[in-house]
């Protein structure tokens, strides 16, 4: 639209504004007119090309050559050429500055229509000159829409980068949800069944077959009990809700511990997610006690308070010894992981005071 009113503009100069040749009157107006056009084409060049200055040095020009167009010919559409560059005045400038070019062009226009300084002019009034700087108001409304879109595709964008930022944290978080669900079942159950083969490998060579036999079972009891932990692990990832008192018992009487859940406060239904890492909570706790304390006994303790639940599992010195390697902290990491997700803390490790000296201790305290 801008290039076709552009082209239309200087065509109907070029058909109609006289006199216009090759010598005299005829060479200065046609001089004007293609300055006058030069100047109308550059409202095409892009903003990011011309600086603020360059484009009022050129727009305060284009306003002269405007009005020395007026003044030197004798008819046609000489003024057209002075409205449509104070109209891109107040587009490609800044308010302040497009105002006072428009203001300018006005007063010029209009001074050379009231002192007729060129002939032909008895036949438009000085006032039409006045009002040549008037669409610049036009080009301010224009460029000041046009910016408030560009503030919204920008604001939109932006929008949506950090939406896209979200979503790509939240799969990073739950990869690691999962990454922490899947060390859990595999790393210790893989672990502790390694263990009872080894030693039953070991065994062999003493001939011992009763122990080779007690190793054996175990190592089954423990592949039974992975496979527990694996549906648990598929219930957690499916955000199915287990029963949190049942499953803890469960648990307990699985891994060879029975009536050593105290449950204190009233039973209720806590938010899934609490749920699903207290059980994964114990779980821990429990394999934990079962690799580094086999054969010391373990207590557990879920509390139901006003405003928080509460799981605590002690287990004691292990009865027998069992050589383990080190491990790789990342069952405590884990804990502490789930527990700063959902706001709450814990605490792991020895008691150091009180009649349960020496004893191991896992308290997870997650606010509702």
């Amino acid at each position: 639209m801008q290039w076709a009113l552009t082209v239309a503009v200087i065509v109907a100069g070029a058909l109609t504004i006289r006199p216009m040749g090759f010598s005299g009157r005829g060479l200065a107006v046609a001089a004007l007119f293609v300055i006058n056009s030069a100047a109308l084409l550059a409202r095409g060049l892009p903003e990011a090309k011309v600086s603020q200055r360059a484009a009022v040095v050129w727009l305060t020009l284009g306003i002269f050559a405007a009005a020395a167009l007026m003044a030197v010919s004798r008819s046609g559409s000489s003024y057209l050429f002075a409205f449509f560059i104070a109209g891109h005045i107040g587009y490609r400038l800044e308010t302040r500055s497009a105002l006072v070019l428009a203001t300018f062009c006005s007063l010029l226009c209009g001074g050379v229509l009231y002192f007729r300084l060129g002939p032909g002019h008895h036949e438009l009034s000085w006032v039409l000159g006045l009002t040549t700087g008037t669409p610049a108001l036009g080009g301010i409304a224009t460029r000041t829409r046009q910016r408030a879109v560009e503030a919204a595709l920008a604001a939109a964008e932006s929008a949506e980068r950090a939406a896209r930022a979200e979503a790509r944290t939240a799969v990073l978080t739950e990869r690691s949800r999962i990454a922490r669900d899947v060390h859990d079942v595999l790393a210790h159950s893989l672990a502790g069944i390694n263990m009872q083969l080894e030693l039953a490998d070991a065994l062999l060579e003493t001939g011992d077959l009763e122990k080779v036999r007690e190793a054996n079972d175990k190592a089954h009891s423990m592949v039974k009990e992975s496979l527990k932990q694996a549906q648990w692990t598929v219930h957690a990832l499916r955000e199915d809700t287990l029963p949190l008192v049942e499953t803890l018992t469960a648990m307990l009487e699985s891994s060879g511990h029975h009536d050593v859940l105290t449950v204190t406060g009233t039973v209720r239904q806590v938010p899934a997610r609490i749920t699903q890492n207290l059980l994964r909570i114990a779980q821990e706790s429990l394999t934990n006690a079962a690799r580094y304390a086999p054969g010391g006994e373990v207590v557990m303790e879920l509390t139901f308070a006003a405003s928080s639940t509460v799981l605590k599992i002690r287990n004691r010195p292990a009865t027998r010894t069992v050589t383990v390697g080190v491990g790789s902290g990342m069952g405590l990491i884990g804990m502490r992981e789930r527990v700063a997700l959902l706001g709450g803390t814990i605490i792991a490790g020895p008691v150091t005071e009180g009649p349960g000296q020496g004893d191991w201790e896992v308290k997870a305290v997650i606010p509702e």
